[in-house]
């Protein structure tokens, strides 16, 4: 995950009181009802959503040859067999599927190579409860760790191409801006309670106010509470509230509601690119595949 965070303003950035969590609020209460959100909006049908759960299900040996800006599922193959294509004979391949499935246009289409190994959410689970936790405390709403978790290193510690590490992906001027030892004997950024603190103050601090100064420039009402204002956060957790402003500039006429999330998953601008496009996709994925795995069991 890239962390880029573009304004000046986090040389302003200070260390802010610790807020316990409102009263009344339950873990499993956020935890449950943000599935039930995606359902009541239909959301789990989206092919882009769709395709991700597949994606989340499949072993790492097969791939889904897509549509890219529609995530259309033209077929499954062998991983090994498709990436080994040379170029012309893949092309006579493609023509093949654009006639099969009577596509006019010229779109990008991709291999996706199955990712089950990556989303262990089983391994994960215990984290989720002790990550939402730690964000209330921190006056954060929990749903923003439970995303985050799902989505960032859901089966092992792992160091990200861009450097960012730990169970909440930080880069390592995220985490020492919030406190975080991280040098060349000690490195904070793999103690969860640590890296929690870190990324919801980068939550509190950035992404949040962030959020709102673009809607607001844009004249877009918003509620925090409602689902694609939360997405539209975590884009700027992943890509940097710098790049997502460079999206929502590019679209002329944006879409009130999960309608900007939507255009903003076939806009690209500055570093916001496929995987930018992908990440609010992959967090709806998530949540659902964890409400089949995992919550919806522990209910029985």
């Amino acid at each position: 995950m890239r962390l880029k965070i573009i304004y000046s303003c986090l040389i302003l950035i200070t260390i802010t009181a610790f807020v316990e969590p409102e009263s009344g609020s339950t873990n499993n209460a956020n935890s449950s009802a943000s599935a039930n959100e995606i359902y009541e909006l239909g959301l789990n049908e989206l092919p882009q959503v769709v395709f991700w759960r597949k994606i989340m299900n499949l072993h790492k040996d097969s791939c889904l040859v897509n549509v890219h800006h529609s995530r259309t599922i033209l077929a499954t193959m062998h991983a090994g067999t498709w990436y080994g294509y040379q170029p012309e004979f893949k092309g006579k391949i493609l023509d093949s599927f654009k006639r099969i499935h009577n596509i006019v246009d010229s779109p990008r289409i991709v291999g996706t190579m199955g990712k089950s190994f990556f989303y262990n959410f089983e391994k994960v689970a215990p984290n989720i409860p002790l990550g939402i936790q730690q964000f209330e405390n921190n006056g954060v709403d929990g749903w923003y760790a439970k995303a985050i978790l799902l989505i960032e290193s859901p089966n092992q510690l792992q160091k990200s191409p861009a450097g960012a590490y730990g169970p909440f992906q930080l880069m390592k001027g995220v985490a020492r801006n919030y406190g975080l030892k991280v040098n060349k004997k000690i490195d904070e950024r793999k103690n969860f309670n640590r890296s929690a603190y870190a990324a919801s103050m980068l939550i509190k601090s950035i992404c949040i106010p962030y959020a709102k100064m673009m809607l607001d420039e844009k004249g877009i009402t918003y509620n925090e509470k409602d689902l694609w204002f939360r997405l539209l956060v975590m884009h700027i957790y992943n890509a940097g509230a710098g790049n997502v402003k460079l999206a929502l500039n590019a679209i002329p006429q944006p879409a009130p509601g999960m309608g900007l999330i939507q255009q903003m998953w076939v806009t690209s601008a500055g570093r916001f690119q496929s995987s930018s496009q992908n990440y609010s996709q992959l967090i709806l994925a998530a949540f659902l595949e964890y409400d089949d795995r995992i919550e919806s069991k522990s209910k029985k």
